[in-house]
């Protein structure tokens, strides 16, 4: 057998070595070199290589998301269609300048045949939206609340689009003349609104015959 207490250990006497000796003194440098190519190279593309493969999953995720979008397009077209048509529509139901006089006598009347009193009917200035101006008027008056209930199913019957806002509904005060105790004041905001104009031509944005409903 081969004693290993007999071998000179030193580096510069390592031609004296068995051959056994020899031969795992190069397979363990072997195995330190592969390691550290391993470490300095492999790792390295590793890392790219994971890299590259969470960009392909992106890049899938992606794709599958447009090919459903493709594949919805024409939905997507045919909701278009109908929004643009719902929003003609309502450009359609909005009063024109010269409409909005005769507008606000409408509301008025609505509210005189559904047997209220008025107390306050305020128009406020326009206020500039996107492609319309909101037209806010403040209102008071005073009814039964069944009159009431007339009143704003009268309002959402008109031609033109007018909506109720900020409505608050209290009891009368009893101490005043000629008013019952079932009758109730409705204190709201009733906006209606027409198309937002030029500065410069004072044009409508989206222009339609005059009157058109």
């Amino acid at each position: 057998m081969m004693n290993l207490s007999e071998i000179n250990w030193d580096i510069n006497a390592s031609g004296t070595w068995p051959a056994p000796v020899k031969g795992l003194v190069i397979a363990i440098v072997c195995v330190v070199v592969a390691a550290a190519g391993v470490y300095l190279d492999s790792l390295g593309q590793l890392d790219e290589l994971a890299g590259l493969e969470k960009k392909e999953l992106d890049l899938k995720t992606d794709f599958e998301g447009k090919q459903r979008k493709s594949a919805n397009l024409q939905d997507y077209r045919d909701q278009l269609a109908q929004i643009e048509t719902s929003l003609a529509i309502m450009i359609k139901q909005m009063p024109t300048q010269e409409e909005v006089a005769s507008l606000l006598v409408d509301i008025s009347q609505t509210g005189l045949a559904s047997g209220l009193e008025f107390r306050l009917f305020q128009p406020g200035a326009p206020i500039a939206k996107e492609f319309y101006s909101e037209l806010p008027i403040k209102i008071e008056v005073v009814g039964k609340y069944e009159e009431l209930s007339l009143f704003v199913s009268g309002l959402a019957a008109l031609p033109r689009i007018v909506t109720v806002h900020d409505v608050k509904i209290t009891p009368v005060d009893k101490g005043k003349a000629g008013e019952t105790e079932d009758s109730m004041v409705m204190d709201a905001t009733v906006k209606t609104y027409n198309e937002q104009q030029s500065a410069e031509t004072k044009t409508p944005v989206n222009k339609r015959k005059k009157g058109g409903k």
